[in-house]
């Protein structure tokens, strides 16, 4: 009844349209989940693109580069749709839109984080200068939303963010390494966590799962996966 209330009260915005939601309890225009692209297979075992052919085992950058994180599991390509939803969460303040997405998440792939078995959920940090302007981080919100619904403890000050970078998406593959270089340090997690599912919002070229895993594994940790929502396509 209470949340009946709330939705009569603050009816509930599609993630894509941004119009509110029909039918009535709904999270997403049944329409407009359909803007959405889930990752197919095949897909790269280690970073989760959609590859080519069922024959490639990894993309082109991923069997040209050693990776510290074991696998990236995604659920959606990072088309237009889902790049205005992103933007609209982090920018607009639509963190709503975050239970759709879990749900998604736990639905589609829970069965996957399960079979991993992690110790902890540690979401991506952001800087704290970033996180006053905007008042949440967006990776610590999913995370909690994910760890709630799976039953898996939440670490949110595994990792600290001390260096604040330049927006990634307005650096080449070379500059957001650069940019990303003792971004991430070491925050507190119990000396039993041995495996991590780091998650945060978008994966393009790794460098921040990257840079993140890098501080896990000096922590002690032995194997770190990742969960995004979106990926981005192969160039």
């Amino acid at each position: 009844m209470k949340e009946y209330m709330i939705n009569l009260l603050f009816p509930r915005r599609c993630p894509v349209c941004g119009e509110i939601v029909q039918p009535f309890g709904q999270l997403i225009c049944p329409g407009c989940v359909k803007e959405l692209s889930p990752v197919q297979p095949p897909a790269c075992k280690k970073c989760g693109k959609e590859v080519e052919s069922s024959t490639m085992e990894y993309c082109y950058d991923c069997a040209r580069h050693k990776r510290a994180f074991r696998q990236n599991f995604a659920l959606l390509n990072y088309n237009g749709a889902a790049s205005r939803s992103m933007s609209a969460i982090k920018y607009k303040g639509r963190r709503e839109y975050l239970d759709f997405y879990s749900q998604a998440v736990c639905r589609r792939l829970g069965k996957t984080i399960r079979r991993i078995s992690p110790d902890a959920i540690v979401p991506v940090p952001i800087h704290r200068s970033r996180r006053r302007i905007r008042g949440f981080n967006q990776a610590e919100l999913l995370a909690q939303e994910i760890g709630g619904q799976l039953g898996i403890p939440v670490c949110s000050k595994g990792l600290k963010r001390v260096k604040k970078t330049l927006p990634q998406k307005e650096l080449n593959p070379q500059e957001r390494l650069r940019n990303l270089q003792q971004a991430f340090v070491p925050g507190v997690l119990s000396q039993e966590v041995r495996t991590v599912l780091l998650v945060d919002d978008i994966y393009t070229t790794g460098s921040t799962m990257e840079a993140c895993a890098c501080a896990l594994k000096s922590m002690g940790v032995e194997n770190v996966y990742g969960l995004t929502l979106c990926v981005g396509h192969n160039s």
